[in-house]
């Protein structure tokens, strides 16, 4: 049906080697029922999620991925265990060792680096809630945003 180009999606082998080893083991089930669903299809499935930005419940059951809910709660599994960050660091490590880290499109997120605020006064920079800058990131609700314009 056309190459890995074309899909996404399809976690080829030798990526599947560095991720396997990042996964928490599987719960054992307490109940019978259907069987689990092995993680490479769930990330698969997760893959075609967010790379067509379908919903969920929406995600066809005939490309065998498992349900949507299952790949979502996987999804939430593998970020509340930190995979994520770990396959971060395995796929630098991985760029790195093999010079394709291509630093011409790299991009530095001030969200994630703390601005030191002072004022005309020379003194030391205070922590205050009151001193830190406003999120840059947009909010629906008033309650996420660190913004003091509300």
């Amino acid at each position: 049906m056309g190459n890995r180009q074309s899909r996404p999606w399809i976690v080829s082998d030798e990526l599947w080697s560095l991720i396997e080893p990042l996964l928490p083991e599987p719960v054992p089930k307490l109940l019978e029922g259907r069987p689990r669903v092995p993680d490479r299809q769930a990330l698969c499935g997760i893959l075609f999620v967010l790379h067509t930005g379908i919903q969920w419940e929406y995600l066809p059951q005939e490309l065998g991925f498992g349900s949507g809910m299952t790949c979502w709660r996987r999804l939430a599994a593998w970020n509340e265990a930190g995979v994520w960050d770990r396959l971060h660091a395995v796929l630098l490590k991985e760029l790195r060792s093999k010079n394709q880290l291509d630093w011409s499109r790299a991009v530095i997120d001030s969200s994630h680096v703390r601005a030191a605020r002072r004022g005309p006064k020379a003194g030391p920079a205070r922590s205050t809630a009151h001193d830190r800058a406003a999120s840059t990131t947009s909010s629906p609700t008033a309650r996420a945003s660190r913004s003091r314009c509300r």
